[in-house]
């Protein structure tokens, strides 16, 4: 049995209320470099994605190392930068690059980019990654719009005390991956001639790709694609309030499914060919969603 003192509550209290502090000491940084800054849409782009950062009218951009308490990326394809600007008329903020709890990173440090867009007013949440194919029909090239998750990372963001000025202790992620926002994405890409299939992601930790024998497992649970991201920024997102679209790149085919060995090369390249179709696709959807 453990029992609380009345420090313990203190303690909880100024723990949540020092990484509010720093949330918003970056917000502020940031607001400094964008003083118009009032972006409702940001995108997070994942490995191989970051062109699309490219295409941002009346685009500023620096380093996410320059912000306050960001945390950096040490990985090749995550550039770790923040950029500014204007997709049809309106103002986007676009993180080039994440950093991943396997790095080295706690899982608060991982979500800490979405926490500052949270308190910069995000409400919608476009988050990108390469998967790993699971579902035969899912090929490298291929995009799968998320519409649900399975956390196999063995951590969760929330895990700790509470900031209720975050969200609410229990938050609910039956429809963490919004629906209105999935319709819509379905709808550009069809009136662009994008293949756009639907699926489950699962996460696991990394940084090892998952053997055969997890892939058949986590295919068992029904999993169509997997990663080593995403869900944890989708848990944050949504604890914060804001919508959530998830969109997967199919880089590869997952462990045991494929022609050979997995490597971060093929991943890169897959997700790059891919990088065109992608970026219209983004742009479609930005100038459609309702804010």
């Amino acid at each position: 049995m453990i029992f609380y003192t009345i420090e313990g509550p203190r303690h909880a209290a100024g723990s949540f209320n020092d990484s509010r502090s720093k949330t918003d000491e970056a917000a502020r940084f940031i607001r400094s470099r964008w003083p118009a800054c009032d972006a409702r849409i940001a995108v997070v782009l994942g490995s191989g994605l970051g062109g699309f950062a490219e295409s941002l009218d009346d685009g500023r951009s620096f380093d996410a190392a320059d912000v306050p308490g960001w945390p950096v990326s040490t990985v090749e394809g995550h550039n770790g930068r923040l950029h500014l600007g204007r997709i049809g008329g309106r103002p986007v903020i676009v993180l080039q690059g994440r950093v991943h709890h396997y790095e080295g990173h706690p899982i608060g440090q991982v979500v800490f980019p979405v926490r500052v867009l949270g308190r910069l007013g995000v409400r919608i949440l476009i988050l990108t990654n390469a998967a790993g194919g699971i579902r035969p029909d899912l090929r490298p090239g291929g995009f799968m719009l998320i519409t649900d998750h399975i956390n196999w990372m063995g951590v969760n963001p929330l895990t700790g005390p509470n900031d209720p000025e975050f969200g609410p202790r229990f938050p609910d992620l039956s429809a963490a991956y919004d629906p209105a926002l999935i319709d819509t994405a379905q709808a550009c890409a069809g009136e662009l001639g994008i293949g756009l299939s639907r699926g489950v992601l699962a996460a696991t930790s990394g940084p090892s790709y998952e053997t055969a024998a997890e892939v058949r497992m986590l295919r068992t649970c029904g999993a169509d694609a997997v990663c080593m991201s995403t869900v944890p920024e989708t848990i944050a997102a949504v604890h914060m309030g804001m919508r959530v679209l998830g969109i997967s790149c199919i880089s590869n085919a997952a462990a045991g499914l494929g022609g050979g060995p997995l490597s971060h090369d093929e991943v890169r390249r897959n997700a790059d060919a891919g990088r065109e179709r992608f970026s219209e696709l983004i742009r479609a959807i930005i100038g459609r969603v309702d804010v």
